[in-house]
């Protein structure tokens, strides 16, 4: 079975909360996807099936640049740390010029273009650690990656480092311990719906801010 069709067999096409207007692969219950994710695992070395959810801060910077297209419109785009690839779709759906989906675990990578495709937007899923990288678009998102300490020390000096370049970096949290609150400028809030199979609320509140260098 090849990452796309596990993707495919273990979920269902359904929309996530805010953005009607994309359709996705997801998990409609969290248990049996863990557990299948878990054999894979052992087979393939995979990551937990973080992609198989639309999670709150992509599902607020997939609604932002759907309703501001102007910031995403004929530019570069890199949705880092993708997921299941909403906000790039959103980035692709909006006008970007160019839409790069960047993502460690092989099967969020596999799910991201089985979503583009589903969506018949154009995305480049990238099965890479783009930390270290020069800077090469116009706007990066990053939605929901602050949820560990020694993720957010590996990347937010990247980000603000392409802030510096000349990117404009949009990062959404939903209150997760290790964002910080320095060198930003908040540009939106947002509730965003949930489930406590996933969080400890039924909804979130989503800051989206702009990094600064």
């Amino acid at each position: 079975m090849t990452a796309e069709e596990f993707c495919r067999a273990h979920t269902l096409v359904a929309h996530p909360p805010l953005v009607p207007e994309i359709a996705l692969h997801l998990a409609t219950e969290i248990t049996p996807i863990w557990q299948a994710t878990e054999a894979w695992l052992e087979e393939q070395g995979i990551e937990p099936p973080f992609w198989a959810f639309a999670w709150p801060g992509s599902i607020a910077l997939a609604r932002l640049v759907l309703d501001d297209a102007a910031l995403v419109a004929g530019k570069r785009v890199l949705d880092f740390a993708a997921g299941c690839g909403l906000a790039a779709i959103a980035a692709a759906r909006a006008g970007a010029a160019m839409v790069e989906a960047c993502e460690i675990d092989a099967l969020a990578v596999a799910a991201t273009r089985i979503n583009a495709a589903l969506n018949g937007v154009a995305v480049t899923a990238l099965h890479r650690d783009m930390v270290g990288q020069d800077c090469r678009w116009d706007v990066i998102l990053a939605g929901d990656v602050c949820y560990e300490a020694p993720m957010a020390g590996h990347i937010l000096p990247w980000l603000r480092a392409m802030a510096g370049q000349g990117a404009l970096v949009l990062m959404a949290d939903p209150g997760r311990a290790y964002f910080s609150r320095e060198h930003i400028v908040e540009r939106l809030r947002l509730s965003v719906p949930t489930t406590r199979e996933l969080e400890d609320h039924v909804e979130r509140v989503v800051t989206i801010a702009q990094i600064l260098p």
